[in-house]
C-alpha cells in the first residue's frame, strides 16, 4: 500500500495552535486523483495542498488545493504555507527566496524569509481585484449574519463583492461587539447566496484600540463547506483591494492588519499592502508567518 508524505502548518501566526490549519504534501504525484477529496475531508482543515512539478521548471511547484468541498483555484493560506514548507524542505532552508507556485489562478509569487522559530512569506495576487455582481441589501445581510440593518456600514463603504481569483462578499459592520455577534443563518444563506457568483462572506469592524489601520475580521465560507474559516488570504486580499479603492492616496503602498479568527480560539495575524499608481491599484500583497506542526504520512489503498 503506497504512502505519501505530509507536513502540516498553522498559517498566519507565529505560535502552535494559533491561526489556520493546513496539511500540505510535497510530492502528490502518485496520489490518485479520487483520493484527493477524500484525504482532504480526512485532515478536515479549511484547505490542504497537493504539490507537482510545475510546467515551467523555473517554478517552484504546481499546486492543487482542496476544501472539504471542492477545489479552488486559489487560496491565501495555503499559498503562504506551501510556500513556507517547500522551502523549508529545500536545499537552503535559513535563507531568503522567491518562489512561483503553479496554482489554478495562474503563476503566484511569494517572497519567503527562512528560519527554524516561524518562517514568513508573502504573496502577490494573481489576478487584481476585481468588482462582482450587486450584492444583497444591506437588510438581507443582516438577516444571513443575524445581525440589524443598523449594524452594517453603508455609504461609500458599502458591502461589496470582490474577487482577487476567488469571490467575496465584504461587508463592514460598526463595531467588534457586531463582529463577534454575527451568526451566519444557513436558511437565508441558501434562501440569497448559496447560487451567487460571490457566495462568501468577510466581514469586518475597525479596531481602533489596535490602531488606525489595525481590523477585526471574520469570514463565513458554507459555499466550500467551511462555516468559518480562522484565517483567510484570499479574503483579505479582496479586503486590501476594497479599502485601497477607497483611499484618497493615489500613489505609493497601503498597509494594513487584520487579525483573524479570534471567536474560533484561533487567533490570526495577517499583513496586506496594495500599491496605487495614479489611482489605480497596481499590486496586492497577502503575508504572514507559518509554524510546522506536525510531519507524518497517509496510505492510499
Amino acid at each position: 500500500m503506497p504512502e505519501f508524505r505530509y507536513v502540516t502548518l498553522d498559517v498566519f501566526t507565529d505560535r502552535p495552535f494559533g491561526g489556520n490549519q493546513l496539511a500540505v504534501f510535497p510530492d502528490a504525484s502518485g496520489i490518485p486523483e479520487a483520493a484527493l477529496l477524500d484525504i482532504t475531508r480526512e485532515f478536515n482543515y479549511s484547505e490542504t495542498t497537493f504539490c507537482y512539478p510545475p510546467a515551467d521548471k523555473a517554478h517552484a511547484a504546481r499546486v492543487r488545493i482542496f476544501t472539504p468541498g471542492a477545489e479552488v483555484p486559489f487560496a491565501g493560506h495555503p499559498t503562504v504555507g506551501t510556500a513556507i514548507a517547500l522551502h523549508a524542505l529545500g536545499a537552503a532552508p535559513e535563507s531568503e527566496a522567491k518562489l512561483i507556485l503553479e496554482e489554478g489562478v495562474g503563476p503566484v509569487p511569494v517572497a519567503v524569509r527562512g528560519g527554524r522559530a516561524a518562517p514568513f512569506a508573502k504573496f502577490s495576487v494573481a489576478k487584481l481585484p476585481e468588482i462582482g455582481t450587486p450584492v444583497p441589501t444591506r437588510n438581507t445581510l443582516a438577516e444571513i449574519l443575524s445581525l440589524t440593518p443598523d449594524d452594517i456600514v453603508g455609504g461609500t463603504s458599502a458591502p461589496q463583492a470582490v474577487s482577487c481569483g476567488l469571490p467575496f462578499v465584504i461587508v463592514g459592520v460598526k463595531s467588534i461587539k457586531a463582529l463577534s455577534a454575527a451568526r451566519v443563518r444557513m436558511d437565508r444563506w441558501d434562501d440569497t447566496l448559496r447560487t451567487s457568483p460571490a457566495r462568501d462572506l468577510f466581514v469586518f469592524a475597525a479596531d481602533a484600540e489596535a490602531g488606525a489601520t489595525h481590523y477585526r475580521a471574520r469570514c463565513f465560507v458554507p459555499g466550500f463547506a467551511v462555516l468559518e474559516d480562522p484565517a483567510t488570504g484570499s479574503a483579505n486580499a479582496c479586503f486590501a483591494g476594497f479599502l485601497a479603492a477607497r483611499s484618497h492616496d493615489r500613489d505609493g503602498t497601503l498597509s494594513w492588519t487584520v487579525t483573524q479568527g479570534v471567536e474560533m480560539g484561533r487567533p490570526s495575524r495577517i499583513e496586506i499592502d496594495a500599491d496605487k499608481a495614479n489611482g489605480a491599484i497596481t499590486d496586492i500583497r497577502v503575508g504572514g508567518h507559518a509554524v510546522f506542526v506536525m510531519e507524518g504520512s497517509i496510505r492510499i489503498p
